[in-house]
């Protein structure tokens, strides 16, 4: 059948290897402005039934398998269809634990932009301080530093090909809240933050989901 037409842009919001809270995750996708969202097991991506995993204009990580894709089963084709994101030059756009996807594995940390994905530790429901740190960036344009409910992680910060876009000063979180980098030939946007509807629903946060997935399909 393939992907009606329509001028939106097209999002597989991909998920897998973490539970979430299922008709919150799906309101938040149902509403974002001039795009439709695909919400999609990570398995079923990589099968690609409808033949259409390169057609969408950004693929949103949501996921948080563990280790390394292994070579049995049906991993072989979650690698390989991961592995093909080197050269369809699609829009990434990881999202809260899609950071930590396949942590053991250099090709993911390669496209994250850290090198060492272990977290020291994680806490949930903090009042987290969102500053933005680029506000010349197409994302965070017009933006003001706003506060959120959220789960933050402690853990290695993004190398210097990143290009930061929002920080956090709270003891209990890493600094690097939001940034851009490239992959090959890809827009690649990471967005640490996102952990439940108390997020979702806070208009800050669904600014710069609405803005990043625009940036990373090449709109703005």
């Amino acid at each position: 059948m393939g992907l009606p037409e329509s001028a939106n842009t097209t999002v597989a919001v991909i998920t897998g290897g973490h539970a979430f809270d299922v008709p919150a995750f799906h309101a938040l996708f149902g509403n974002i402005p001039g795009t439709d969202c695909y919400i999609q097991h990570l398995e079923d991506y990589a099968a690609d039934v409808g033949n259409v995993g390169d057609k969408y204009d950004v693929l949103l990580f949501y996921t948080m398998p563990l280790g390394i894709p292994p070579d049995d089963g049906i991993q072989p084709r979650i690698r390989s269809a991961l592995e093909q994101l080197e050269e369809t030059g699609q829009g990434l756009f990881i999202l809260h634990h899609g950071i930590l996807t396949y942590q053991d594995w250099p090709f993911f940390s390669d496209l994250v932009g850290i090198s060492n994905r272990e977290i020291d530790s994680a806490h949930v429901n903090l009042t987290l301080p969102i500053t933005v740190a680029r506000s010349d960036h197409p994302i965070t344009q017009g933006m003001d530093s706003w506060a959120m409910i959220d789960e933050s992680y402690v853990m290695q910060e993004p190398d210097d090909t990143s290009e930061i876009l929002l920080t956090c000063d709270h003891p209990q979180s890493m600094n690097a809240i939001a940034w851009t980098r490239t992959f090959r030939k890809s827009r690649v946007f990471c967005f640490q933050s996102g952990h439940n509807n108390q997020t979702y629903t806070n208009l800050g946060f669904r600014n710069i989901l609405e803005h990043g997935i625009r940036w990373c399909a090449g709109k703005i």
